[in-house]
């Protein structure tokens, strides 16, 4: 306390990359000294004494760890809890990603291929030497029926397990959307056929087989066509006579005079003679 009391106030001053330079070089310098302080040293190999002492020395330091741990009192795994912690390890993963550098990619080589594959049939023949020698033992009637019976079983346990279903009745409103699905499934599928069958012609090989066919089939309309003629050929279809009948005709008649006979033109021209002789003597 009497020590940052006595400190006056300070200019912060930034850090530049001068700045950033010589701290690494002290690093180093540092780092360089104390490693030239430590004296040559004697590798000694790792005997199983060793790694004995080592299980020890771990198992009693978690042993004491846990004494000295006291009496504590569970609390449950709040939402809150949970959102904190899926944020933690959102924000460890960022940060971690942050942290590396630039890596160059290597591509895989025949090489690395090769090496991957030993070392996968490596690892399956250490596993497989691991196992011991197994006696195969053949599918009897007995174990047929023990397995069909444990199928049996779990399917009645299954359904023991579903709770009971209330039935609802079938309603105009389900009838009705039922019957819309139906409509919107065979508009969907008309679509789809319109799309990728409907317009498209279907190609058949022309082969002699096929235009003798065609030849033989146009001979025998042509025939057939001649033979119907022949039979028809000076006959003729009786038609009843009606009043009806009698005024189209008679006004089909009349119609054909006036075109042939020029009376339709000739009216027209006296109409318009008549017009024009009585403008005159409306302005007269």
């Amino acid at each position: 306390v009497l020590y940052k009391e006595s400190v006056g106030m300070g200019t912060p001053t930034p850090v530049t990359p001068e700045m950033e330079r010589v701290k690494r070089n002290q690093e180093i310098c540092s780092s360089v000294l104390y490693k030239e302080n430590i004296g040559k040293a004697t590798p000694t190999p790792v005997t199983p004494e060793m790694e004995r002492v080592k299980r020890n020395q771990e198992i009693i330091s978690s042993v004491l760890y846990k004494e000295n741990v006291g009496k504590v009192t569970p609390t449950p795994i709040t939402p809150e809890m949970e959102r904190v912690k899926r944020n933690q390890e959102i924000i460890s993963s960022v940060l971690y990603k942050e942290n590396l550098g630039r890596a160059t990619p290597t591509p895989i080589t025949p090489e690395m291929e090769r090496v991957k594959r030993n070392q996968e049939q490596i690892s399956s023949v250490g596993y497989k030497e691991g196992l011991g020698k197994a006696t195969p033992t053949p599918v009897t009637p007995e174990m047929e029926r023990v397995k069909r019976n444990q199928e049996h079983i779990s399917s009645v346990l299954y359904k023991e397990h579903l709770a009971k279903g209330t039935p609802t009745p079938m309603t105009p409103e389900m009838e009705r959307a039922k019957r819309n699905q139906e409509n919107i499934s065979s508009v969907l599928y008309s679509d789809s056929f319109r799309k990728q069958v409907q317009g498209k012609a279907a190609y058949v090989l022309d082969t002699p087989e096929m235009r003798r066919v065609r030849e033989t089939q146009k001979h025998i309309s042509t025939v057939k066509y001649h033979e119907d003629f022949e039979k028809s050929k000076g006959s003729f279809t009786p038609v009843v006579t009606d009043p009806i009948t009698e005024r189209v005709k008679k006004n089909m008649q009349d119609f054909s005079d006036i075109s042939y006979r020029g009376i339709q033109r000739r009216v027209v021209e006296m109409e318009r003679k008549r017009v024009d002789q009585d403008q005159e003597n409306l302005t007269g």
